[in-house]
Parts: C-alpha cells; sequence; structure tokens
C-alpha cells in the first residue's frame, strides 16, 4: 500500500517539484488548489493523468486555505499521513500592501490545518513551511536557535505560524515540524520574485522585445539554493523518528547585485546597460543579510545542496531564454498559418 501526501500550494514553484518527488517514490499525492477562472496548474501539467486511469496517482481537490470546515472534512476524507503545507500569500513585498489578508492565509492558514489535523483525529506527520524571513535583521549566520526579527508582515506572518506547530507538537503530540528554509530558486519560481524577475526581463532584453528592467534595493543579501534540493529536505523530515525544526540554506549569501551581474554577464550582456533603480520596488523595512547554518539538517537529515548559486543562476537563465525562444517560434508559425489562411 503506497503512503498518501497531501499537498497545500500544489501549484507553487515547491508544491510542483514535491509532487514530482513523492510520486518517484510510490505517494499518492492529493493537492489543495484554489478554484479560478483561469487555468493556474502550468507547473504541475506534465504530471497530471486523467483522473479516470487507474494507474493515477495525483488527486487534486477545490480548497481554499481560508475554510476551515472545508480543510477538516478533505483532511478527514483523504487520510493522508503527509500532510506538506506551502501555500501562503508568499510575496514580502505584497504583505506590506496587504497585511491583513497575509496574516489570514499566511498565519491563520496554518492554524486551520493543524485544528484539521486534530479534529479529524487521524495521525498524519504535518510539514510547516517556515521561511528565513523570520530572522529579519538577526546578525547571521542564522540557525534553529537565532531570535526571529521579523521585518514584514509576510515574517511576522510565518513566525506566528511557525509557534503555533510548536505549540501542537508539543501540546497535542503532534508530529509537526518547521522547515525554516532560506530562499529557493528555479525555473518555475513565480514572476514576481526578484530573480526570476531578471532572468525573465534578461531573456526579453538579450532578444529585443524589452530595454530596461527596473528593481529596488540591489544590495540585500540572500542565501539562494536550488528548489529540487530543498523539496527533498522536506521529505526527509518528515521520515524522522521524532519531529524537530531545521533551518535549510546553503550556507553561502549573494548580493541581487551579484546575481545581477552572474545573470547577464552569462547572457553576454551589460546589466548597467538595462537595469535602473525604481522606489516603488522598495520594502518600507529592508532585510539586508541572510545567511543560513544548516548543520543540523546535514548531521540528522543527511541533507546537502547539491547544486550552488553559479549554476542555479545559469539554470534559470537557460531556461528563460530558451522558453522566450521557443514561444517566438511558435508565433511565428501561427503567423505564417494565418497569412496563407487569408492569401487562400
Amino acid at each position: 500500500m503506497s503512503k498518501r501526501a497531501l499537498i497545500t500550494g500544489i501549484t507553487g514553484q515547491d508544491g510542483s517539484y514535491l509532487a514530482e518527488l513523492l510520486l518517484s517514490k510510490g505517494y499518492e499525492v492529493h493537492g489543495l488548489i484554489r478554484r479560478s477562472s483561469t487555468f493556474n496548474t502550468d507547473r504541475i501539467d506534465h504530471i497530471y493523468v486523467d483522473p479516470h486511469d487507474p494507474n493515477n496517482k495525483l488527486i487534486l481537490h477545490y480548497g481554499d486555505i481560508t475554510d476551515s470546515g472545508q480543510l477538516t472534512n478533505l483532511i478527514y476524507n483523504i487520510q493522508p499521513e503527509e500532510i506538506y503545507h506551502l501555500a501562503a500569500q508568499s510575496h514580502v513585498r505584497v504583505s506590506f500592501d496587504m497585511p491583513e489578508f497575509t496574516g489570514d492565509v499566511t498565519a491563520l492558514g496554518t492554524t486551520r490545518i493543524l485544528e484539521g489535523i486534530r479534529r479529524s483525529g487521524i495521525k498524519a506527520r504535518f510539514y510547516q513551511a517556515s521561511s528565513s524571513e523570520m530572522f529579519g535583521d538577526a546578525p547571521p549566520p542564522q540557525n534553529e536557535d537565532t531570535p526571529f526579527r521579523p521585518r514584514s508582515p509576510y515574517a511576522a506572518a510565518k513566525v506566528y505560524a511557525y509557534w503555533m506547530v510548536k505549540n501542537y507538537r508539543e501540546g497535542y503530540g503532534m508530529f509537526a515540524v518547521n522547515g525554516i528554509l532560506f530562499n529557493h530558486e528555479s525555473p518555475k519560481r513565480g514572476e514576481t520574485f526578484v530573480t526570476k524577475k531578471i532572468t525573465r526581463a534578461l531573456a526579453r532584453i538579450k532578444l529585443g522585445l524589452q530595454d530596461k528592467l527596473y528593481l529596488g534595493n540591489l544590495e540585500a543579501k540572500r542565501d539562494w539554493g536550488y528548489a529540487p534540493d530543498f523539496v527533498e529536505a522536506m521529505w526527509l523530515m518528515l521520515q524522522q523518528g521524532t519531529p524537530d525544526d531545521y533551518v535549510i540554506a546553503t550556507g553561502e549569501t549573494h548580493s541581487v547585485r551579484e546575481f545581477l551581474e552572474e545573470a547577464f554577464g552569462y547572457a553576454g550582456l551589460d546589466w548597467k546597460a538595462n537595469v535602473e533603480i525604481d522606489p516603488r520596488y522598495l520594502r518600507p523595512l529592508e532585510v539586508e543579510f541572510l545567511q543560513g547554518d544548516a548543520s543540523k539538517a546535514k548531521k540528522i537529515l543527511k541533507w546537502e545542496p547539491k547544486l550552488r548559486f553559479k549554476e542555479l543562476v545559469k539554470i534559470m537563465v537557460d531556461a528563460d531564454i530558451k522558453g522566450l525562444e521557443e514561444l517566438r517560434r511558435c508565433q511565428d508559425v501561427i503567423r505564417k498559418l494565418s497569412n496563407n489562411k487569408a492569401r487562400g
């Protein structure tokens, strides 16, 4: 009998990679998705199988992280052995504009799922996607013992969720863990996040479709890893004998300016000719320096990052340039067919 897992936020970067990983391990994977008037499953379309296919092990459920009753019913009906809670309003800059919504989804959403597990009476193991943003301006390197000093509504919401996980673990004996993940990127990264914003704009500039890229603080330093490496750490946390919290990071820190230099240099472009600072992208409070110490994960989980900074940048640049080139070729073919049809 295969294990059964539930992933909230399955259509996001981490959710899609985690679904791939669990399916490769023989899991039956259930994913929570929001009902929308547009298709929002592009990151998991390649692993989606006809629901009527007897070999299908990916089942999607419409739902909302703000609906506690529905979440409890869903958890009870699915009876998962593992729950990975990745859904959130996860954009830091947006959280300043929508602090109440961020708290409702990112903070209380975690409480709703924990309560759903408790009320349903199942013995599911629970993973909470905590964030390095919780450390705020605490001096680096940051590890599991570093005090939290959040500097955004998003970070404050994640700190609330973190402590709720610890409360349910200690108060109800629940197998619940916090994965305190530092920044992790991939070609599937959302387009509003700075790394993807850079590589996507770079591709458009290189192909003559865009002239300028507008950014905020170029001096912010982050510990950037590769998302597929990080989702493996999520899975490892739920395979342990005892629940605990872990920092997941590469231990390397690079500024946004360094990411620009590496990406544009790799593509043969001068970033200074194309990048301008726009105050609209500056945060009211900035987190200047994040660098994770993942010694505990290395020792207990036997986890280490496989892909490093320069390789990560190259993968993202190559993917965006290739994707844009393929899109242009498709558009050219469609245009030629339309012209031929009009002449015929």
